[in-house]
């Protein structure tokens, strides 16, 4: 599974971390992350995320 990046704060989507305080279990993809979720530290939208390089 591929980390994303947050193309404003830089802030790293890591799947096996998920994002448990914003209700997003450990293991989860970023592709079947909900739409309307949001970076924590910024708080867009994940279309100003992009894959890791």
């Amino acid at each position: 599974m591929k980390k994303y990046v947050c193309g404003i704060c830089g802030y790293v989507y890591d799947p096996y971390a998920g994002d448990p305080d914003n209700g997003i279990a450990e293991g989860t993809a970023f592709e079947d992350v909900p739409e309307d979720w949001v970076c924590p530290l910024c708080g867009v939208g994940k279309e100003n995320f992009s894959p890791e390089e």
